[in-house]
């Protein structure tokens, strides 16, 4: 097919996709304006990946047509964080002002090559939602490190190259790394660390091209030199100096060490005269009313201007909601200059970005040997959520991210994530881990091993997350089910926490009239409901004891790590439970088929009750009660084998990859004790809806009777070993603290919150025990752990709001016995929420409890002394080989979902989450498409997980519901069905249909106790324990 003639040929046009006018400096729904009459002028632009391309334009078309046709080009998005720069007829490298007409600017377009370069650098790289966006800066990043303009030590300068060489030719093979390095150019002084540049490129075994670009920009952006350009200038005494400009406002270095940096919160004017810069800052109140004018000299009037532009540049695109308006032009005098910023500011590029459905086209990564397309879903949404491998229907993000627990999480296979963060994951989550806190999906590759239909895995998914990658893979725990989407990963991979499920409509059955018609025929009664309630989750918890009498004691049975005490203590405390649970679901199976009228038994009506089934059964769990009693000391015993071996803790955390288990093992462990709360308020219910003269009600208060004796003689010990289970999960997710699991410690809330510094508010993760408050933030190893930067001891401690002295929405000042911290929260509630847990555990303190959660043998002696400041130095940059040895650790845990979704939860919300599981089939569908798709939904651990059917193993996607709203839809959304509720995170929208109101109720009930935050009160057995 022959391109019309004069149409330049895009990236897009030339892998057969359709025309996409995304451009960042557009409105949605624009092409670029009609270029004005006139000669044409060829100008040649040379884009990061060292090609050059000629674009034609007008003599009298400004800046703007240039850019944006180069953004065509290139089927950019974010094409604001780029600009294009040439030298101009004085040798001075100068940007292209988008207003002005080119050729005025560009006076010998034939012999002047204009570079298409980053311009803007933001700080945290989870703020580029697309993957070419991210790619591009990874070239800029590559150029940077070539022509010694980022400066750095070699740590991190191997650290990087072994990435860039990771996404050009792939896994670690000594000759053809060797060789590569040989021919390529990548430092200055690159033979000086060859060989630690080889030894990080052994680490990154199995990471897809888009992933080494997403971890690329982690250290970069953590590098004092990041997104730099240096101006020669000097001070009033004359020493020489040079200013530079980022996104904090002005810094100062004498050489390459920053020695200021003057924000722009501090700065009221800058300005320049002749050859002499001018900074002048606000007065301090704390001193005088004086305003400081600080004076630096530059080679000319016009070095003084080049930097000034660029100054007020970075000072809109970062500090401002809008782009700025033309001042009205004088009529009789000018005074000073009319130059101003032309375009979008970062917030208006993330909000478009986010909000749009734009359409992803694939992209050719020229130096990669490696067949990764990056061809994208054309329905993604946008990029949220932290982690680029994440793709699918997940997570985790812009506002994507991975799954809540270890449970799904979004992959792609071959290029690349998610934020979603941060929003749907997303933000799961997820991706997107994010992936966000929502990642897009992608068409699915499945690599070898068993994985779901292709058709499950949906393709499109209006409002599902979005992860940069190729194909969709729904990833559990990192090795095949996504918060989306399944499929094997390899190892060493993490999602982001915050993807969104994205399953299939296509290869499904539509199940709209003949399901309505079906439905009709069943019992209407409210006890049959409860009933099939008490089935669908019998069956989610026989499959949950299998994971531990299956497939974790086939993997302990083979490895010699674990003791024969450790196998037959789990073996004859859950075997003997699994047994009896088989037996009750087959009841259970049999009572509803004849209560349903599958059998002519219904007819007599001798079969239309539960009551006698629960009662006959419960009796005889209590005869396993000497077996539940062990299930604590099975939790403690795993934990103290993997204390003591290397190779049980390296098995576990293997198992915990497989797609099965798609939750933290030791959850699965606690599983029947949360059991015995299920059943009892299951028998509530019925108590509550039966009259005390139906035959059924004399049963189900007995049985009810029985259970609750039972829940009260093993509460203490459930809660105790929730609050252990609870302390090792988060010491898998944290590095630089060994001594988390102490006797006595109680874990109360873990969130984001931000925390004011010499920087500015920096968002930190921080975890509040009963003893102590610890502040983290997030790594940026494959192992996706936080790392503790310092411990506030609560003894003592005190709170005072602080919003009218720093000025800051929603903050407070936590004042210790050693050191003050400002942080503010996300909003008034969140604030309200720390607030009260932090007096209560500062209560606690000062009790000193000597309850002892562990054995005095298994926790660690050591107490990590207050952390003082934060340190976050390039050495952490390229260390941290602890996470690097774990490359299987999970990265869309709950703690990352609350890191992209910026939210928080606590011990009571856990517990409440523990009670609210429920299971069943629900209709989904999405926003724009036309059917409804019957899934096996199971909700636990703060997240919907999706199956096929009840039958499977493993979950196909898992969304986490941490930040999302649960509402019945409006008449404007024409859902005209019956018992439909609505799940919606920014613009990710599901919805989902019941089979009765009491279906419907509770399905809103369980979800609205993981998206709003339990009660502040504690629950009086809570009391109890502290």
């Amino acid at each position: 097919m022959v391109e019309p003639a004069g149409r330049p040929s895009t990236a897009g046009h030339r892998l057969g996709a359709p025309d996409s006018f995304g451009v960042s400096t557009l409105e949605p729904g624009l092409r670029p304006p009609a270029p004005p009459a006139g000669r044409q002028v060829s100008i040649r632009v040379q884009m990061l990946d060292d090609t050059q391309e000629v674009f034609q334009i007008s003599q009298r078309s400004p800046g703007k047509v240039l850019f944006d046709l180069v953004c065509v080009h290139l089927n950019l998005a974010e094409g604001d964080y780029f600009g294009l720069e040439y030298q101009d007829q004085r040798k001075m490298t100068v940007w292209l002002d988008l207003l002005k007409p080119s050729l005025k600017q560009i006076r010998r377009p034939k012999n002047t090559i204009l570079r298409f370069v980053v311009k803007f650098f933001p700080p945290d790289h989870t703020q580029l939602l697309e993957e070419l966006t991210r790619y591009l800066f990874a070239l800029q990043i590559k150029r940077d490190l070539a022509c010694g303009r980022l400066v750095c030590n070699d740590t991190s300068a191997a650290l990087m190259v072994s990435h860039i060489i990771q996404s050009e030719i792939g896994d670690f093979d000594e000759t053809q790394s060797w060789q590569h390095l040989l021919h390529n150019k990548y430092l200055p002084d690159q033979d000086a660390i060859r060989d630690k540049v080889t030894d990080c490129h052994r680490q990154h075994v199995g990471q897809t091209p888009a992933e080494s670009d997403y971890q690329l920009l982690e250290i970069a952006r953590r590098l004092e030199m990041y997104g730099v350009r240096l101006h020669p200038a000097k001070d009033r005494e004359g020493s020489a100096l040079s200013l530079a400009v980022a996104h904090i406002g002005v810094l100062v270095f004498q050489g390459h060490t920053k020695i200021n940096a003057f924000n722009w919160s501090k700065v009221r004017k800058l300005s320049f005269k002749r050859k002499r810069f001018l900074i002048k800052l606000r007065a301090d109140p704390a001193q005088s009313a004086h305003h400081d004018t600080l004076e630096f000299a530059m080679a000319s009037r016009d070095c003084c201007k080049v930097f000034w532009k660029i100054c007020v540049e970075y000072h809109a695109f970062f500090r401002l909601f809008e782009e700025p308006k033309a001042k009205p032009k004088p009529i009789l005098f000018t005074r000073g200059s009319s130059f101003r910023f032309s375009g979008r500011t970062q917030k208006q590029v993330i909000d478009y970005v986010k909000d749009s459905e734009l359409k992803k086209l694939p992209f050719e990564r020229k130096h990669s040997k490696i067949l990764s397309h990056s061809g994208l879903s054309p329905q993604s949404s946008s990029f949220r959520s932290q982690v680029p491998k994440e793709s699918a229907a997940s997570v985790q993000p812009a506002d994507r991210l991975d799954s809540a627990g270890p449970g799904l999480r979004a992959e792609c296979n071959g290029s690349e994530e998610a934020a979603s963060a941060p929003g749907g994951l997303h933000d799961a989550a997820g991706a997107a881990p994010p992936g966000s806190d929502p990642i897009r999906s992608r068409q699915n590759h499945h690599a070898a091993g068993s994985s779901p239909d292709p058709q499950f895995l949906n393709p499109e998914g209006p409002g599902s997350e979005d992860s940069p990658a190729g194909g969709p893979r729904a990833v559990v725990n990192g090795n095949g089910s996504v918060n989306g989407v399944p499929a094997p990963c390899p190892e060493g991979h993490h999602l982001s926490p915050l993807t969104s499920p994205l399953l299939t409509d296509a290869g499904c059955v539509r199940h709209d009239d003949e399901d309505e018609a079906r439905r009709k025929k069943f019992p209407t009664d409210k006890a049959y409901f409860i009933a099939k309630e008490l089935l669908t989750t019998e069956r989610t918890y026989l499959k949950d004891l299998q994971v531990i009498t299956e497939s974790f004691h086939g993997v302990a049975g083979k490895d010699e790590a674990f003791p024969d005490t450790a196998r037959s203590l789990i073996s004859t405390s859950y075997d003997p439970v699994h047994k009896f649970h088989q037996g009750f679901l087959r009841e259970v199976e049999q009572r509803l088929a004849q209560w349903e009228g599958r059998s002519n038994a219904h007819i007599k009506g001798d079969y239309q009750r539960i009551g006698d089934i629960l009662l006959k059964n419960i009796q005889g769990l209590r005869q396993l009660t000497v077996h539940l009693q062990k299930h604590s000391e099975c939790l403690v015993e795993l934990e103290r084998v993997c204390r003591s071996s290397r190779k049980a803790e390296a098995a576990c955390r293997d198992f915990e990859q497989q797609r099965v288990c798609y939750l933290p093992l030791n959850i699965f462990l606690l599983r029947p004790l949360h059991r015995l709360l299920h059943y009892k308020l299951l028998l509530e219910r019925l108590c509550k809806h039966y009259p005390p003269t139906h035959e059924d009600f004399r049963d189900c208060r007995a049985a009810l009777a029985d259970i609750s004796e039972m829940v009260l003689q093993l509460q203490g010990t459930m809660m105790k070993m929730e609050n252990f289970q609870k302390l090792l999960e988060l010491k898998k997710d944290l590095t630089g603290i060994d001594n988390l699991a102490i006797p006595g410690r109680e874990f109360i809330r873990l969130g984001c919150l931000s925390k004011l510094s010499g920087k500015g508010l920096q968002q930190r993760m921080f975890f509040l025990f009963s003893d102590s408050l610890v502040y983290t933030s997030r790594g940026m190893t494959p192992s996706n752990q936080f790392k503790v930067h310092g411990q506030l001891p609560l003894y003592g401690m005190t709170i005072r709001e602080s919003e009218e002295e720093w000025g800051v929405p929603h903050s407070f000042t936590l004042f210790g016995q050693r050191q003050s911290v400002v942080v503010a929260a996300s909003c008034a509630a969140e604030m309200e929420r720390w607030v009260e847990d932090i007096r209560m555990a500062v209560d606690l303190s000062e009790q000193s409890s000597s309850t002892d959660l562990l054995p005095p043998g298994l926790s660690d002696n050591k107490l990590t002394e207050d952390g003082g400041a934060e340190v976050e130095s390039e050495e952490e940059l390229g260390g941290s080989r602890s996470s690097l040895e774990r490359p299987g650790h999970r990265g869309n845990t709950t703690v990352h979902v609350c890191w992209h979704r910026n939210t928080s939860v606590s011990m009571v919300d856990f517990s409440v989450a523990v009670e609210n599981q429920l299971s069943g089939n629900l209709l989904r569908k999405f926003k724009n498409s036309n059917g409804w798709q019957k899934l096996w939904v199971v909700f636990t651990n703060f997240s919907l997980f999706f199956y096929k059917s009840h039958q499977d193993d493993y979950p196909l996607a898992s969304l986490p519901l941490l930040g999302y709203s649960v509402t019945a839809p409006s008449e404007s959304e024409n859902i005209h069905k019956d018992y439909v509720f609505k799940l919606h995170f920014k613009s990710h929208v599901y919805y989902f249909r019941t089979e009765s109101e009491y279906t419907f109720e509770r399905w809103m009930e369980v979800i609205r106790s993981a998206t709003c935050s339990a009660s502040r009160s504690l629950s009086s057995p809570r009391k109890d324990l502290y």
